[in-house]
């Protein structure tokens, strides 16, 4: 990892931190298993919710352009088994946990605003996840094999301070401008963009992607203009275990804020306080 300081924002416009990985399948975990977990998480999460399955995904290297799925499709002879949400009381927080995935999220609340910062959530999924995983193995569900790691943030960045309306999208990002060869257009209606950048590690060699994308949404609160701009690393793990995990979060951490400062204007960053 770059040993100069990271960005720092007194003010980041971040509304959910999402800190996942994701392991080879485990087929003995069906629903009973499942539920058997959330009573393990209960006492800090008393809410559960059943969602659709996230499908898997990999960052993969050396294919030809067009033939480099990032989502992994399968053809099930039974149905997927559900995705379970272990809410805590506010929803502030929650774990996911699937048959081959267990992610910690943060997300911000109107009664709860205040961004809890990097290192805590990562002691928190620390923790989840080793209590997830010696609960697999006392109880002979299997062993983690992890295969990729992501760290998602998503930020909405109302209209108001710094931009207006969603076709001043070049107002926040510096990789867009609505500048044209010819004099056919004015100021687009709305924008969106993505893209894709390769991560590599210390020798030069591939190792994952942080994949950014940005699109215009009406915030529910008060019916406002904002875009949504969300940064996601994935990566595969380096190493095994615990550790292995870890590390590739860092990393998959420090790509995704070195890379929401490079794509977002000086002036945003003023607007967000940025002190480093």
């Amino acid at each position: 990892m770059m040993t100069r300081p990271l960005p720092e924002f007194d003010n980041p416009p971040v509304t959910e931190v999402a800190l996942s990985v994701q392991f080879e399948k485990l087929d003995s975990l069906r629903v009973p298993q499942l539920g058997y977990i959330w009573h393990a998480f209960r006492d800090r999460f008393p809410q559960m919710e059943e969602q659709p399955p996230l499908e898997p995904a990999f960052e993969q290297f050396g294919l030809p352009t067009g033939r480099r799925p990032g989502v992994r499709l399968e053809l099930l002879a039974t149905p997927p088994r559900p995705r379970l949400w272990f809410l805590n009381e506010s929803g502030t927080e929650l774990v996911q946990v699937q048959q081959d995935r267990f992610v910690r999220n943060w997300r911000r609340t109107e009664d709860s605003k205040e961004y809890p910062r990097y290192t805590r959530l990562r002691a928190r999924f620390r923790e989840d996840f080793e209590a997830f995983c010696d609960l697999i193995r006392v109880e002979q569900w299997g062993s983690i094999e992890p295969n990729q790691c992501e760290v998602t943030y998503v930020n909405i960045i109302p209209a108001g301070e710094g931009w207006q309306e969603h076709g001043d999208l070049g107002k926040v990002l510096t990789v867009f401008s609505a500048r044209y060869s010819d004099d056919c257009f004015e100021k687009p209606e709305e924008a969106a963009v993505n893209f894709q950048y390769v991560l590599r590690d210390e020798t030069g060699e591939p190792v994952g992607r942080l994949h950014i994308a940005a699109n215009p949404v009406v915030r529910v609160s008060d019916n406002q203009p904002a875009i949504r701009l969300s940064v996601t690393a994935r990566a595969k793990p380096k190493g095994t275990g615990t550790e292995g995990v870890m590390e590739s979060l860092d990393r998959g951490r420090e790509a995704v804020v070195r890379g929401f400062a490079s794509i977002t204007t000086s002036e945003m960053h003023k607007v967000w306080k940025r002190t480093s």
